[in-house]
């Protein structure tokens, strides 16, 4: 192990900077995300959404950051994400309701007026749902009911039903 970090200090140094810088930056780009949501009077519930895609694609940045510290080969690098993505290639073909509710969390974000915090009624003929939204991942759209119990709905069922916002106002 000491010879490991003897041979390695400078990458190990390098890797512990980065860390710590990815911390500060996010720290500082969850304030910033606020206050621009604020600036723009976009709705704040949207905030906690943002940082989950900001948070996202700093880590693929601290990723790569790491595959060029620690000296990666490249043709290894390619040939391990192209087999990731034949993987998750595969998973799509078996499984398309993932990549429609990936594709449906960030239709939800950007068009409809649905926020956290919101009092809801999903309709749908086999059961109905109303509550409290709570939180809207990549994949499913969190609502708390009446009884406390917390009901998940896959977010592209929520773009496909009609869904009555109980307490939000039009915006003029």
């Amino acid at each position: 192990m000491i010879e490991f970090i003897e041979s390695h200090r400078i990458q190990l140094i390098e890797t512990l900077v980065l860390l710590v810088i990815l911390l500060i930056i996010k720290l500082f780009s969850n304030k910033a995300t606020g206050r621009f949501l604020r600036r723009f009077d976009v709705d704040i519930e949207r905030n906690k959404i943002s940082k989950k895609i900001i948070n996202l694609f700093m880590i693929i940045g601290t990723v790569l950051a790491l595959a060029g510290i620690w000296n990666i080969d490249q043709a290894q690098l390619i040939v391990f994400l192209t087999s990731m993505l034949t993987i998750l290639g595969i998973a799509f073909v078996a499984q398309w309701s993932i990549l429609s509710n990936i594709t449906s969390s960030l239709i939800l974000f950007f068009t409809h007026p649905l926020k956290i915090g919101e009092e809801i009624e999903v309709f749908d003929k086999d059961y109905a749902v109303s509550g409290k939204v709570e939180d809207i991942s990549f994949f499913f759209i969190h609502i708390r009911d009446a009884n406390g119990h917390l009901i998940t709905i896959p977010n592209n069922v929520a773009l496909q039903k009609t869904i009555v916002t109980k307490n939000s106002k039009l915006k003029k």
